[in-house]
């Protein structure tokens, strides 16, 4: 659907939406005004949770949503390439989606077709034909999030596949950017190991010893409080010290969900 419309547009610039996403009115204009640099092949905008106030889980989300825009994609932004135009709120080059479009059409994972994380692959595509990608916090749209835990594993099931996935096709990229791109991409899948590592021994100490894995928990902790409390001081506001429950489903749910999903990757 989304190739049938580029190949049928005529404008210089595209957005693409999701059908579930609220945008502000001066989006577009927002948007717009930073791909008047011809060297900006796409920009997204910052996502919040529509259904925010519904559950736990959809509050917890909207945190996330403000970390992921505010924390990494604007750090990414900085040194001149966002690694993933989000699905839900991003525009592009129409002369440079359709240099891309068959390469966007057939891409393949080994050897099968390949359709979930279009928006993280078609960013790749944009940052390998020599083009920024931006991040405008200040173009704000509004998507509805998961309420319940069985669809967010679902979403994040998808997504992790696509990061796995996409971040083997960055390789090639990453030497052409900023150094610290390369350092981005290092530190989220070796934090996300290290994690893991620890919650393992821990679990190891505790089957043998019968005893807590206290320095494990306390470091953890201590890790969880101040990326907590930097985040609402950056944000102004306290309920990001409630975003401390999100180590708790990474650790007991998301992290097995991202083993199985690296391990059925094709």
């Amino acid at each position: 659907a989304q190739i049938a419309a580029i190949s049928q547009s005529s404008g210089d610039l595209i957005l693409n939406v999701d059908s579930d996403t609220t945008l502000a009115p001066d989006v577009v204009s927002k948007l717009a005004h930073k791909m008047r640099d011809p060297a900006v092949g796409a920009a997204m905008g910052q996502l919040k949770a529509s259904n925010q106030k519904d559950t736990w889980l959809t509050r917890l989300i909207d945190m996330e949503y403000w970390l992921a825009c505010n924390e990494e994609r604007a750090a990414q932004a900085r040194f001149g390439a966002v690694m993933c135009c989000c699905g839900p709120c991003a525009m592009y080059r129409r002369s440079a989606m359709l240099s891309l479009l068959d390469q966007y059409e057939t891409q393949l994972y080994r050897g099968k077709p390949s359709d979930f994380g279009e928006d993280r692959h078609l960013t790749i595509l944009m940052l390998s034909a020599g083009f920024r990608t931006e991040y405008v916090p200040s173009a704000i749209a509004a998507t509805v999030v998961p309420d319940t835990i069985g669809i967010y594993l679902r979403q994040q099931l998808r997504w992790a596949r696509s990061t796995f996935r996409d971040t083997l096709l960055a390789l090639p990229v990453l030497p052409g950017l900023d150094r610290y791109l390369t350092l981005d991409a290092i530190g989220q899948n070796v934090g996300l190991l290290l994690l893991a590592l620890s919650v393992l021994t821990g679990i190891g100490q505790f089957a043998l010893t019968a005893t807590l894995p206290w320095w494990t928990i306390l470091v953890i902790g201590s890790m969880t409080l101040v990326r907590c409390s930097v985040a609402a001081y950056r944000a102004r506001e306290l309920r990001f010290l409630g975003f401390a429950l999100h180590t708790l489903v990474n650790i007991f749910l998301l992290i097995p969900l991202k083993a199985y999903a690296l391990c059925t990757l094709s």
